[in-house]
This record gives C-alpha cells, structure tokens and sequence, in this order.
C-alpha cells in the first residue's frame, strides 16, 4: 500500500501530494531556516522526483545561496505567506516539503538534525538524532 504524503499552505491556496516515499528527513538549524520559521529550525521531508510531487495553485518563490553556493528556492503562498517547499537549482529532481504543512504532521519522522552549530538551547530537538555540522554528504 502507497502511503500518501499531502498538505498544502493555511489558506489552502496551494496543495501538494505524493505517493512516493521521502529520501531524507531533517530538522535544520542553519540561519535562513530559523528565520523562515520564526522558530530555531525549520523541518523537511525531500523527496528525489519532484515530478511526482502534484502541486496545485501558484506560489511566490525567492532565492537564497546555500553556504555551498548553491541557489535554493523557496516557494510560499502569496495569500497567507505558508512556506510551503523549496527547490535546489544544484538538483533540480529534489524538492523538500515543509513537514508543518502537512495534512498530518505525525507523518514526519525525523532522521538527523543539520546545522547543529547554529541551533539554540530554547529549541531544543530529540538528541538521539544524527547531528551534522552541515548537510550530510549525499
């Protein structure tokens, strides 16, 4: 049985679905998470064939250099402001979902924290999880 990922910004003027399966999991402390969240990280399901990711309504994007140079894009709805995924130019077959804009959130499940050097003792995340300075080599 194909498990279905689904969910889509608060306003619900952009919605996503998949049946296939996240390669990585991932709670991330870096600078431009913390900010995008208004939290101490942002988490993510990335899943390998974007075009398997069904993506109605029209989101906003801007880019951002990674610290490996790398352009990502994030995509948010111009209504309500969600940050809904982003993108990668480097690996333009990823896209990453916002585990918090998920239909069930329970479905996140964490396998590592990056960026743990930028992380903050009010947000703390499961220590039992694989910490990495940076991104994990892939």
């Amino acid at each position: 049985m194909t498990r279905l990922y689904a969910g889509g910004c608060a306003c619900g003027a952009i919605r996503y679905e998949t049946g296939s399966q996240p390669v990585f999991e991932n709670h991330c402390q870096c600078r431009d998470c913390q900010k995008r969240s208004g939290t101490g990280h942002g988490s993510y399901l990335s899943f390998a064939g974007k075009a398997d990711v069904r993506i109605t309504g029209e989101a906003k994007t801007w880019r951002v250099a990674a610290d490996s140079g790398a352009e990502k894009i994030h995509a948010f709805c111009p209504t309500c402001g969600t940050p809904v995924y982003l993108t990668f130019v480097a690996m333009p077959d990823v896209i990453a979902i916002h585990a918090a804009s998920l239909d069930d959130p329970g479905q996140f499940n964490p396998q590592a924290v990056t960026y743990t050097i930028r992380g903050h003792v009010w947000d703390t995340v499961d220590p039992a999880l694989l910490q990495f300075e940076r991104m994990p080599p892939g």
